[in-house]
Protein backbone atom coordinates (compact mmCIF):
# COMPACT_ATOMS: atom_id res chain seq x y z
CA UNK A 1 0.00 0.00 0.00
CA UNK A 2 1.27 3.62 -0.90
CA UNK A 3 0.97 6.51 1.08
CA UNK A 4 -2.52 7.06 2.79
CA UNK A 5 -3.34 10.57 3.31
CA UNK A 6 -5.96 11.11 6.21
CA UNK A 7 -4.70 14.71 7.33
CA UNK A 8 -7.36 16.57 4.76
CA UNK A 9 -8.22 18.60 7.90
CA UNK A 10 -5.13 20.25 7.82
CA UNK A 11 -4.08 21.00 4.73
CA UNK A 12 -5.46 19.43 1.30
CA UNK A 13 -3.41 19.01 -1.93
CA UNK A 14 -3.32 21.40 -4.79
CA UNK A 15 -5.53 20.17 -8.03
CA UNK A 16 -4.70 20.18 -11.08
CA UNK A 17 -7.30 22.41 -12.89
CA UNK A 18 -6.88 24.83 -9.99
CA UNK A 19 -2.93 24.65 -10.70
CA UNK A 20 -3.45 24.97 -14.37
CA UNK A 21 -5.71 27.92 -13.61
CA UNK A 22 -3.31 29.89 -11.74
CA UNK A 23 0.26 29.16 -13.50
CA UNK A 24 0.09 32.09 -15.96
CA UNK A 25 -0.35 34.38 -12.90
CA UNK A 26 3.42 33.70 -12.02
CA UNK A 27 4.85 33.60 -15.50
CA UNK A 28 3.24 35.56 -18.41
CA UNK A 29 0.48 37.40 -16.84
CA UNK A 30 2.90 38.30 -13.52
CA UNK A 31 1.68 42.20 -13.49
CA UNK A 32 0.81 44.05 -10.27
CA UNK A 33 -2.88 44.84 -9.97
CA UNK A 34 -2.27 48.49 -9.03
CA UNK A 35 -0.13 48.85 -11.95
CA UNK A 36 -2.15 50.92 -14.63
CA UNK A 37 -0.64 49.19 -17.83
CA UNK A 38 -1.63 46.22 -19.65
CA UNK A 39 0.07 44.07 -17.34
CA UNK A 40 -1.02 45.26 -13.96
CA UNK A 41 -5.06 45.60 -15.94
CA UNK A 42 -4.81 42.12 -16.50
CA UNK A 43 -3.96 41.17 -13.05
CA UNK A 44 -6.49 43.59 -11.54
CA UNK A 45 -8.70 42.04 -14.30
CA UNK A 46 -8.13 38.59 -13.09
CA UNK A 47 -8.58 39.31 -9.17
CA UNK A 48 -12.31 41.11 -9.93
CA UNK A 49 -13.29 38.51 -11.86
CA UNK A 50 -12.61 35.67 -9.25
CA UNK A 51 -14.06 37.75 -6.88
CA UNK A 52 -17.13 38.21 -8.84
CA UNK A 53 -17.34 34.56 -8.96
CA UNK A 54 -16.42 34.12 -4.89
CA UNK A 55 -19.40 36.38 -4.57
CA UNK A 56 -21.99 34.46 -6.59
CA UNK A 57 -20.84 31.24 -4.38
CA UNK A 58 -21.84 33.39 -1.27
CA UNK A 59 -24.50 35.36 -2.58
CA UNK A 60 -23.14 38.35 -1.40
CA UNK A 61 -21.34 42.03 -3.39
CA UNK A 62 -17.99 41.36 -5.00
CA UNK A 63 -16.99 44.65 -2.66
CA UNK A 64 -18.15 42.58 0.47
CA UNK A 65 -14.72 39.95 -0.50
CA UNK A 66 -11.71 40.98 1.32
CA UNK A 67 -8.71 38.84 0.01
CA UNK A 68 -6.61 37.85 2.84
CA UNK A 69 -2.98 35.43 3.28
CA UNK A 70 -5.08 33.07 4.81
CA UNK A 71 -7.76 31.96 7.60
CA UNK A 72 -5.77 33.18 10.53
CA UNK A 73 -5.57 36.58 8.83
CA UNK A 74 -9.63 36.95 8.48
CA UNK A 75 -10.13 36.07 11.54
CA UNK A 76 -7.66 38.60 13.28
CA UNK A 77 -9.17 40.97 10.91
CA UNK A 78 -12.60 39.96 11.67
CA UNK A 79 -12.33 40.51 15.30
CA UNK A 80 -10.06 43.03 15.99
CA UNK A 81 -11.27 44.61 13.33
CA UNK A 82 -14.69 45.42 15.31
CA UNK A 83 -12.40 45.69 18.60
CA UNK A 84 -10.35 48.38 17.14
CA UNK A 85 -13.45 50.32 15.75
CA UNK A 86 -14.60 49.99 19.21
CA UNK A 87 -11.70 51.35 21.28
CA UNK A 88 -11.29 54.42 18.21
CA UNK A 89 -14.93 55.41 19.14
CA UNK A 90 -13.68 55.19 22.81
CA UNK A 91 -15.63 52.11 23.69
CA UNK A 92 -15.21 48.28 24.59
CA UNK A 93 -17.48 45.74 25.67
CA UNK A 94 -18.16 42.19 25.12
CA UNK A 95 -16.91 39.68 22.65
CA UNK A 96 -18.79 36.27 22.62
CA UNK A 97 -16.78 32.71 21.32
CA UNK A 98 -16.38 29.85 21.96
CA UNK A 99 -13.64 27.38 24.26
CA UNK A 100 -13.80 24.82 21.51
CA UNK A 101 -13.02 27.18 18.52
CA UNK A 102 -9.77 27.29 16.46
CA UNK A 103 -6.31 29.11 18.16
CA UNK A 104 -6.75 31.61 15.93
CA UNK A 105 -9.88 33.12 17.17
CA UNK A 106 -8.92 31.57 20.70
CA UNK A 107 -5.95 33.69 21.00
CA UNK A 108 -6.90 36.22 19.36
CA UNK A 109 -9.82 36.82 21.84
CA UNK A 110 -6.86 36.40 24.79
CA UNK A 111 -4.81 39.41 23.11
CA UNK A 112 -8.17 41.51 22.90
CA UNK A 113 -8.07 41.05 26.65
CA UNK A 114 -5.00 43.16 27.19
CA UNK A 115 -7.23 46.27 25.71
CA UNK A 116 -9.73 45.55 28.07
CA UNK A 117 -12.44 43.82 26.35
CA UNK A 118 -13.78 40.98 27.92
CA UNK A 119 -14.35 37.94 26.78
CA UNK A 120 -17.15 35.19 27.19
CA UNK A 121 -16.30 31.32 26.08
CA UNK A 122 -19.15 29.43 25.94
CA UNK A 123 -19.11 25.93 26.52
CA UNK A 124 -20.69 23.41 23.87
CA UNK A 125 -22.85 20.33 25.46
CA UNK A 126 -20.77 17.03 25.36
CA UNK A 127 -21.41 16.77 21.26
CA UNK A 128 -20.13 19.98 20.96
CA UNK A 129 -22.93 22.03 19.87
CA UNK A 130 -24.10 25.26 21.02
CA UNK A 131 -27.44 25.89 21.30
CA UNK A 132 -29.31 29.32 20.57
CA UNK A 133 -30.67 29.72 23.85
CA UNK A 134 -27.56 29.23 25.49
CA UNK A 135 -26.27 32.27 23.34
CA UNK A 136 -29.55 34.19 23.73
CA UNK A 137 -28.70 33.52 27.86
CA UNK A 138 -25.15 35.22 27.34
CA UNK A 139 -26.19 38.29 25.10
CA UNK A 140 -28.65 39.09 27.36
CA UNK A 141 -26.43 39.45 30.66
CA UNK A 142 -23.54 40.82 28.33
CA UNK A 143 -25.91 43.81 26.98
CA UNK A 144 -22.67 45.93 25.61
CA UNK A 145 -21.72 42.81 23.20
CA UNK A 146 -19.67 43.91 20.36
CA UNK A 147 -19.42 40.68 18.32
CA UNK A 148 -20.43 36.77 18.33
CA UNK A 149 -17.69 34.41 16.92
CA UNK A 150 -18.84 30.71 15.99
CA UNK A 151 -16.87 28.71 14.04
CA UNK A 152 -19.25 27.24 11.37
CA UNK A 153 -17.67 23.29 11.76
CA UNK A 154 -15.23 22.64 13.88
CA UNK A 155 -11.28 21.44 12.88
CA UNK A 156 -10.94 18.81 15.14
CA UNK A 157 -14.31 17.00 15.97
CA UNK A 158 -16.24 18.15 12.91
CA UNK A 159 -19.25 19.02 14.63
CA UNK A 160 -21.65 21.54 12.70
CA UNK A 161 -22.97 24.25 14.45
CA UNK A 162 -26.79 25.42 13.66
CA UNK A 163 -25.64 29.11 12.43
CA UNK A 164 -29.46 29.30 11.20
CA UNK A 165 -30.57 29.75 14.90
CA UNK A 166 -27.12 31.62 16.18
CA UNK A 167 -27.46 34.32 13.76
CA UNK A 168 -31.51 34.67 14.18
CA UNK A 169 -30.17 35.32 18.07
CA UNK A 170 -27.48 37.84 17.12
CA UNK A 171 -30.32 39.75 15.34
CA UNK A 172 -32.40 40.07 17.72
CA UNK A 173 -30.20 41.28 19.77
CA UNK A 174 -28.45 43.68 17.40
CA UNK A 175 -24.82 41.89 17.49
CA UNK A 176 -23.13 41.19 14.54
CA UNK A 177 -22.04 37.57 13.87
CA UNK A 178 -18.91 36.16 12.54
CA UNK A 179 -17.83 32.54 11.61
CA UNK A 180 -14.58 30.57 10.85
CA UNK A 181 -16.00 28.46 8.10
CA UNK A 182 -12.34 26.85 7.00
CA UNK A 183 -13.73 23.66 7.02
CA UNK A 184 -16.93 23.83 6.12
CA UNK A 185 -16.41 25.40 2.79
CA UNK A 186 -15.55 21.94 0.74
CA UNK A 187 -18.99 20.75 1.70
CA UNK A 188 -21.12 23.10 3.60
CA UNK A 189 -24.15 25.98 2.72
CA UNK A 190 -22.18 29.37 2.26
CA UNK A 191 -24.71 31.43 1.46
CA UNK A 192 -24.26 34.19 3.96
CA UNK A 193 -27.95 35.55 3.31
CA UNK A 194 -29.03 32.21 4.41
CA UNK A 195 -26.88 31.59 6.88
CA UNK A 196 -27.36 35.17 8.60
CA UNK A 197 -23.91 35.94 8.75
CA UNK A 198 -22.17 39.41 8.79
CA UNK A 199 -18.38 38.15 8.80
CA UNK A 200 -17.09 34.62 7.55
CA UNK A 201 -13.26 33.08 7.14
CA UNK A 202 -12.52 30.95 4.67
CA UNK A 203 -9.67 29.93 3.81
CA UNK A 204 -7.42 28.15 0.21
CA UNK A 205 -5.41 25.06 2.00
CA UNK A 206 -8.90 23.81 3.01
CA UNK A 207 -10.43 23.50 -0.15
CA UNK A 208 -7.76 22.06 -2.95
CA UNK A 209 -6.03 25.69 -3.23
CA UNK A 210 -3.07 27.36 -2.26
CA UNK A 211 -1.44 27.98 1.47
CA UNK A 212 -1.05 31.58 2.28
CA UNK A 213 -4.70 32.47 0.73
CA UNK A 214 -7.99 33.46 2.33
CA UNK A 215 -11.35 35.79 2.24
CA UNK A 216 -13.20 37.28 4.60
CA UNK A 217 -16.71 38.04 3.74
CA UNK A 218 -17.44 41.85 5.22
CA UNK A 219 -21.04 42.92 4.95
CA UNK A 220 -21.03 46.80 3.24
CA UNK A 221 -22.80 48.14 5.96
CA UNK A 222 -20.58 46.80 8.83
CA UNK A 223 -17.44 48.99 9.97
CA UNK A 224 -14.06 47.30 10.64
CA UNK A 225 -10.65 48.97 11.42
CA UNK A 226 -7.49 47.75 9.02
CA UNK A 227 -4.67 45.66 10.75
CA UNK A 228 -2.55 46.38 7.60
CA UNK A 229 -1.83 50.09 6.92
CA UNK A 230 -0.56 51.03 3.13
CA UNK A 231 -1.97 51.28 -0.08
CA UNK A 232 -5.72 51.25 -0.68
CA UNK A 233 -6.09 47.59 -1.39
CA UNK A 234 -9.07 45.38 -0.67
CA UNK A 235 -11.43 48.35 0.19
CA UNK A 236 -8.65 50.02 2.40
CA UNK A 237 -9.00 46.99 4.85
CA UNK A 238 -5.51 44.93 3.72
CA UNK A 239 -2.84 47.41 2.22
CA UNK A 240 -0.24 45.38 0.23
CA UNK A 241 0.02 44.29 -3.49
CA UNK A 242 -2.54 41.03 -4.32
CA UNK A 243 -1.66 37.15 -4.13
CA UNK A 244 -2.99 36.94 -7.51
CA UNK A 245 -2.39 33.84 -8.60
CA UNK A 246 -3.65 32.73 -5.21
CA UNK A 247 -7.13 34.53 -5.24
CA UNK A 248 -7.05 32.79 -9.28
CA UNK A 249 -6.78 29.68 -7.66
CA UNK A 250 -8.76 30.35 -4.49
CA UNK A 251 -11.72 31.63 -6.68
CA UNK A 252 -11.48 28.30 -8.92
CA UNK A 253 -11.47 25.93 -6.69
CA UNK A 254 -14.59 27.26 -4.60
CA UNK A 255 -16.04 26.99 -8.06
CA UNK A 256 -15.18 23.32 -7.96
CA UNK A 257 -16.34 22.61 -4.38
CA UNK A 258 -19.68 24.24 -4.92
CA UNK A 259 -20.22 22.03 -7.80
CA UNK A 260 -18.95 19.20 -6.37
CA UNK A 261 -20.46 18.83 -3.18
CA UNK A 262 -23.30 17.10 -2.91
CA UNK A 263 -21.97 14.22 -4.68
CA UNK A 264 -18.74 14.07 -2.88
CA UNK A 265 -20.28 14.91 1.05
CA UNK A 266 -22.31 11.88 0.13
CA UNK A 267 -19.41 9.58 -1.17
CA UNK A 268 -17.22 11.09 1.90
CA UNK A 269 -20.45 10.60 4.92
CA UNK A 270 -20.56 7.08 3.39
CA UNK A 271 -16.92 6.21 3.80
CA UNK A 272 -16.87 8.06 7.12
CA UNK A 273 -19.76 6.22 8.70
CA UNK A 274 -18.41 2.55 7.65
CA UNK A 275 -14.82 3.96 8.73
CA UNK A 276 -16.49 4.87 12.25
CA UNK A 277 -18.46 1.39 12.89
CA UNK A 278 -15.57 -0.87 12.22
CA UNK A 279 -13.25 1.33 14.19
CA UNK A 280 -16.02 1.14 17.47
CA UNK A 281 -16.92 -2.47 16.53
CA UNK A 282 -13.33 -3.74 16.31
CA UNK A 283 -11.23 -2.63 18.37
CA UNK A 284 -12.28 -1.88 22.58
CA UNK A 285 -12.78 0.90 24.43
CA UNK A 286 -12.93 3.26 21.79
CA UNK A 287 -14.94 6.08 21.73
CA UNK A 288 -16.48 8.75 19.28
CA UNK A 289 -15.64 12.44 19.62
CA UNK A 290 -19.03 14.69 18.86
CA UNK A 291 -22.26 14.41 17.26
CA UNK A 292 -22.61 11.42 15.28
CA UNK A 293 -24.46 12.84 12.26
CA UNK A 294 -24.11 16.73 12.86
CA UNK A 295 -20.82 16.32 11.46
CA UNK A 296 -18.40 17.08 8.28
CA UNK A 297 -18.48 14.32 5.78
CA UNK A 298 -14.79 13.60 6.45
CA UNK A 299 -14.55 13.90 9.70
CA UNK A 300 -13.82 10.77 12.02
CA UNK A 301 -12.29 11.54 15.52
CA UNK A 302 -11.83 8.69 17.98
CA UNK A 303 -10.27 8.28 21.30
CA UNK A 304 -8.13 5.10 22.46
CA UNK A 305 -8.38 4.49 25.74
CA UNK A 306 -4.93 3.98 27.53
CA UNK A 307 -3.14 4.92 24.87
CA UNK A 308 -1.43 8.77 24.24
CA UNK A 309 -2.16 9.64 20.99
CA UNK A 310 0.86 10.86 19.62
CA UNK A 311 2.08 6.86 20.02
CA UNK A 312 -0.52 6.26 17.64
CA UNK A 313 0.14 8.84 14.87
CA UNK A 314 4.13 7.51 15.15
CA UNK A 315 3.15 3.72 14.84
CA UNK A 316 0.64 4.82 11.65
CA UNK A 317 3.36 7.32 10.48
CA UNK A 318 6.11 4.15 10.54
CA UNK A 319 3.14 2.36 7.72
CA UNK A 320 3.06 5.73 6.17
CA UNK A 321 -0.40 6.35 7.22
CA UNK A 322 -0.61 10.12 7.62
CA UNK A 323 -2.97 11.37 10.65
CA UNK A 324 -3.42 13.70 13.11
CA UNK A 325 -3.66 14.11 16.76
CA UNK A 326 -5.89 17.30 16.67
CA UNK A 327 -5.48 20.81 15.18
CA UNK A 328 -2.18 21.21 12.71
CA UNK A 329 -1.66 24.63 14.45
CA UNK A 330 -1.35 23.01 17.99
CA UNK A 331 1.05 20.15 16.86
CA UNK A 332 4.12 21.47 18.56
CA UNK A 333 2.39 21.11 21.95
CA UNK A 334 1.95 18.47 23.69
CA UNK A 335 -0.72 19.48 25.58
CA UNK A 336 -4.31 17.32 25.42
CA UNK A 337 -6.82 18.70 22.89
CA UNK A 338 -8.65 22.07 24.26
CA UNK A 339 -11.49 21.01 21.97
CA UNK A 340 -11.84 17.80 23.96
CA UNK A 341 -11.37 19.37 27.30
CA UNK A 342 -14.29 22.36 26.28
CA UNK A 343 -16.68 19.22 25.80
CA UNK A 344 -16.30 17.47 28.92
CA UNK A 345 -13.93 14.84 27.81
CA UNK A 346 -11.75 13.10 30.72
CA UNK A 347 -7.34 14.33 30.75
CA UNK A 348 -6.39 11.30 29.45
CA UNK A 349 -9.39 10.41 26.74
CA UNK A 350 -8.51 13.90 25.23
CA UNK A 351 -4.43 13.02 25.58
CA UNK A 352 -5.55 9.76 23.59
CA UNK A 353 -7.51 11.32 20.16
CA UNK A 354 -6.90 10.54 16.81
CA UNK A 355 -8.11 12.18 14.04
CA UNK A 356 -8.73 10.99 10.56
CA UNK A 357 -9.87 13.49 7.85
CA UNK A 358 -10.67 11.83 4.38
CA UNK A 359 -10.41 13.87 1.42
CA UNK A 360 -10.41 13.32 -2.63
CA UNK A 361 -8.36 10.37 -2.85
CA UNK A 362 -9.78 8.27 -0.35
CA UNK A 363 -11.15 4.85 -0.39
CA UNK A 364 -12.55 2.25 0.76
CA UNK A 365 -9.31 -0.19 0.34
CA UNK A 366 -7.46 2.65 2.29
CA UNK A 367 -9.49 2.95 4.75
CA UNK A 368 -9.61 -1.25 5.29
CA UNK A 369 -6.15 -0.86 5.25
CA UNK A 370 -5.68 1.37 7.82
CA UNK A 371 -8.20 -0.52 10.34
CA UNK A 372 -6.05 -3.70 9.89
CA UNK A 373 -3.32 -1.82 10.46
CA UNK A 374 -4.47 0.23 13.41
CA UNK A 375 -5.52 -2.99 15.40
CA UNK A 376 -2.33 -4.20 15.64
CA UNK A 377 -1.03 -0.97 16.71
CA UNK A 378 -3.22 -0.45 19.22
CA UNK A 379 -2.75 -4.20 20.78
CA UNK A 380 0.47 -3.69 20.84
CA UNK A 381 0.58 -0.30 22.45
CA UNK A 382 -2.21 -1.32 25.21
CA UNK A 383 0.35 -4.10 26.07
CA UNK A 384 3.12 -2.18 26.52
CA UNK A 385 1.23 0.98 28.26
CA UNK A 386 0.80 1.11 32.05
CA UNK A 387 -2.17 3.12 31.84
CA UNK A 388 -4.33 0.59 30.38
CA UNK A 389 -6.58 -1.56 32.45
CA UNK A 390 -8.55 -3.69 29.55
Amino acid sequence: MKEIYFDYSATTPARKEVLKSALPYFIEKFGNPSSFHYKGLEARNAIESSRKKIAQILNCAPEEIIFTGGGTESINLALKGIALRELLAGKKGTIISQVTEHHATIETLKWLTKLGFKIVLLHPNEKGIIFAEKLKIALAENKDTILVSIMYANNEIGVIQNLYELSKVCKEFNVPFHTDACQGSEYLDLDVKKLGVQMMTLNGSKVYAFKGTGILYKDKNLKIEPLMHGGVHEQNLRAGTENVAGIIALATALELAEKEKKKEGKRLTQLRDYMITRILKEIPKTYLNGDEKQRLPNNVNISFDGIEGESILLKLNEKKIFVSTGSACASQSLDPSHVLLGIGKPHALAHSSIRFSLGKETTKQQINYTIKELKIIIKELRQMSAAWRG
